[in-house]
């Protein structure tokens, strides 16, 4: 066999193996399901504030999230509504960016209710306290969480928090490879020097119960950060009248103008 031979079949090869990683590293997003979007409309307050251009735009990008990250059960069957949810936590958080990808994120467990710090979740219900969590170590790039959190972060629209945005917005924070409640990515529109005093003056009026922000933001600036943007996104106009500072600052991060 002479030397162009070798050569070809070299070239053969090369071209089949990025042809395969580009198969299976870069999947084509599926259309989105038409009646998907009646469940949007009556789920997800976020979608129903956006108009017909903006909601389009947060249809591609949902499918553009499902295409990239595998999202299985654990003893249970995942649902449409489970997708929904999910490609919706993650989108909401990033919408104000004209593209973005979580690439420290490769799937998702669901688990039908909370678990312990062992991952179980058929022991002691008293144990089972975790109701989501982004995977270290052996589980890195992994997200976990309970179906049961999940579903009551969309369907309960009184309270201030949403287990699933908690989580994505942990990872958006990791993106500099540090859960420290200052996410790069997003301090590029603010100070952070001013980011960091406003924390701790509001972990400061938790501590002292003087604040309606949920008590775990006030644990560490990496739960400060992930509890006050459950609040933003899930009562802007809540936010924007008792914690008017807070409310511009997060506006600014996350590159959203100010609600209706």
């Amino acid at each position: 066999m002479n030397t162009l031979v070798y050569i070809l079949i070299f070239i053969v090869l090369v071209v089949f193996m990025a042809y395969a990683f580009y198969k299976l590293g870069y999947k084509k997003p599926e259309t989105f399901p038409g009646h998907w979007q009646a469940l949007l409309t009556q789920h997800v307050v976020f979608y129903g504030r956006l108009d017909a251009k903006e909601q389009f735009r947060f249809q591609k990008r949902m499918m553009q999230f499902l295409s990239e990250v595998y999202i299985d059960g654990v003893d249970l069957e995942v649902t449409d509504l489970d997708r929904i949810f999910l490609a919706s936590s993650a989108v909401i958080p990033v919408f104000g960016f004209k593209e973005w990808h979580y690439k420290t994120l490769s799937g998702i467990l669901i688990y039908p209710d909370n678990f312990n710090e062992a991952y179980e979740f058929n022991e002691d219900s008293k144990k089972r306290r975790i109701s989501g969590i982004v995977g270290t170590g052996r589980l890195e790039r992994q997200m976990i969480i309970s179906k049961k959190a999940l579903h009551h972060g969309f369907e309960n629209h009184e309270d201030k928090s949403n287990t699933a945005i908690h989580e994505f917005v942990h990872l958006i924070d990791k993106m500099d490879d540090r859960v420290d409640g200052i996410p790069e990515v997003l301090m590029q529109h603010v100070y952070t020097i001013p980011w960091l005093k406003l924390i701790h003056d509001e972990m400061e009026a938790i501590h002292k119960n003087q604040s309606d922000i949920r008590a775990y933001g006030g644990t560490s600036q990496a739960e400060f950060l992930a509890v006050a943007a459950e609040y933003f996104f899930e009562k802007p106009k809540l936010m924007k009248r008792k914690h008017p500072e807070l409310f511009k600052m997060l506006s600014q991060c996350f590159g959203l103008k100010v609600w209706k």
